[in-house]
């Protein structure tokens, strides 16, 4: 797809720790690339991945993800992340990314990631909520990302100390 189809992207470094001996990025570190990608989209978006799940107001699992390899990143390499939620679900986001190499420009892989919300205590799905539906639908509809301000319970979600389990 055109790069014109994301609204977001972010910058990369390939180190060495993502690379075998011969300096090419390792397939597996793509996955870590993807993550990058998704937090930092999130994080655009005015709240992190991470402090929410730790919060316990959302989380998710990776229940499908399908990678086409085009092209191997190096060392040093500049890459590019492209990332946008492509679907919403009622438990489910479909998020679909791109990575490309700055110099010379060139696509070194198409992604597809099936995330299911995620319940902890009860082992199960979980809907997404409204607030996280919100500004995703809002952002990739229009580019605007709404202010926590009109988001009550993921802005309580972003603030609240995380949830913790009492000694025994």
């Amino acid at each position: 797809m055109p790069k014109s189809d994301f609204r977001f992207s972010t910058p990369l470094r390939v180190r060495w720790a993502e690379c075998d001996a011969q300096g090419i990025a390792f397939y597996g570190a793509y996955m870590g690339f993807l993550e990058i990608a998704q937090s930092e989209y999130f994080r655009h978006l005015g709240y992190s991945i991470y402090r929410i799940a730790e919060t316990g107001y959302f989380d998710t699992v990776v229940a499908k993800a399908t990678l086409e390899y085009k092209s191997s990143a190096r060392i040093d390499d500049m890459i590019d992340l492209y990332t946008r939620v492509s679907h919403l679900g009622n438990t489910s986001m479909i998020m679909d990314s791109e990575i490309y190499r700055q110099h010379p420009e060139e696509l070194l892989l198409q992604s597809q990631i099936i995330y299911v919300g995620y319940d902890i205590p009860t082992n199960s799905k979980k809907e997404i909520p409204k607030d996280i539906r919100a500004v995703v639908q809002e952002y990739e509809s229009t580019g605007h990302v709404l202010p926590l301000s009109q988001l009550p319970g993921l802005a309580r979600a972003t603030k609240a100390p995380p949830a913790t389990q009492a000694d025994d």
